[in-house]
């Protein structure tokens, strides 16, 4: 008797989970076939237009005639070769030094900027969003008029201010303005309010049931901020980040501003402009597009390394787990 229970038992909820999957189905609206294809056809444009210009730097630069303008649609020139990079890759411009001494005066700016104005700024993003002090609102008001600063009217100021520096360390001798430092530091006080005032506004979405159960367990606030704190502020931590790698990579204004005169410190983005010929008509485009082409693979392999991260919401369920 106890078989044939069950089975009728499972039969009957067996039923009615397809009577309910029937209905869910029956439920939605299918698509019309002309309404996707309309769609498929906005997608595929879409995508056309945003490869294309890629496809066609990259096409450039193994074309071997280096010409001064496009001839036509040769996304595979004929006789295509990887000599542009080869001479980009030893000496890009006509000055001594190489893409490597130039993509690491890039790094230096890059990595020194972003690291440090994610640090300080997510510090600083948890006072503003977790303790209240006398001042608080006037600050948050000064970081928020200072981002609403276009970047190149604080230019001016921090070159002059740079310039009153000489420093003298041993046989070590340079002006903080004429060095990667003065231009890191530049580009530090650009990105550390952008940096405050993002990570602040995430932080303000984390869950404040987490910190309050830490702190009846007996953790202190700075142990609340790296154990608990942080690990769910990566996905913003590593925005942040990126965003500030990719200021500092592509950074032209200020390095131009501040170090254009010393080749030892020229950037990627300084040798790039100067490759362009008076009004253009000079230029070696095989060359240009082949700098242009290593100038972004870096800010892909950091995107790609930093995808995983890009996900928000981490702390969606912290209170429920």
């Amino acid at each position: 008797m106890t078989a044939p229970a069950t089975s009728s038992t499972t039969r009957r909820l067996l039923d009615r989970g397809v009577a309910r999957t029937q209905r869910s189905d029956s439920g939605r609206r299918a698509i019309p076939l002309r309404r996707q294809i309309l769609l498929q056809a906005i997608l595929i444009f879409m995508t056309i237009t945003v490869l294309f210009p890629f496809v066609w730097i990259v096409s450039m630069s193994i074309d071997p005639r280096n010409l001064s303008r496009p001839d036509g649609l040769n996304l595979i020139p004929p006789g295509a070769s990887l000599d542009a990079y080869a001479t980009v890759i030893a000496q890009p411009t006509s000055n001594p030094i190489s893409f490597v001494e130039l993509a690491l005066n890039s790094l230096k700016i890059a990595v020194g900027g972003s690291v440090f104005a994610v640090g300080v700024g997510v510090t600083a993003a948890y006072a503003f969003s977790r303790l209240r002090f006398r001042g608080r609102e006037a600050l948050m008001i000064a970081v928020l008029g200072v981002l609403m600063l276009p970047s190149v009217a604080t230019i001016i100021p921090l070159f002059i201010f740079l310039n009153q520096f000489q420093i003298n360390f041993g046989d070590l001798s340079f002006n903080l303005r004429q060095s990667l430092v003065g231009v890191t530091l530049a580009v530090i006080s650009a990105q550390l309010p952008f940096a405050i005032w993002n990570l602040k506004g995430y932080l303000d979405t984390i869950p404040r049931d987490l910190e309050e159960a830490a702190a009846v367990d007996g953790a202190s606030q700075n142990q609340i901020f790296r154990r608990i704190v942080l690990p769910l502020a990566i996905p913003a931590i590593a925005v942040t980040g990126f965003l500030g790698f990719l200021g500092g990579w592509t950074e032209y204004l200020t390095v131009a501003m501040f170090v254009s005169g010393e080749i030892g410190d020229w950037t990627l983005s300084l040798a790039l402009n100067s490759m362009v010929g008076q009004f253009a008509r000079t230029t070696p485009w095989s060359q240009f597009a082949a700098f242009s082409v290593l100038f972004a693979a870096p800010i892909s392999i950091v995107f790609f390394i930093f995808q995983r991260y890009l996900v928000g919401g981490l702390a969606v369920g912290g209170v429920k787990g």
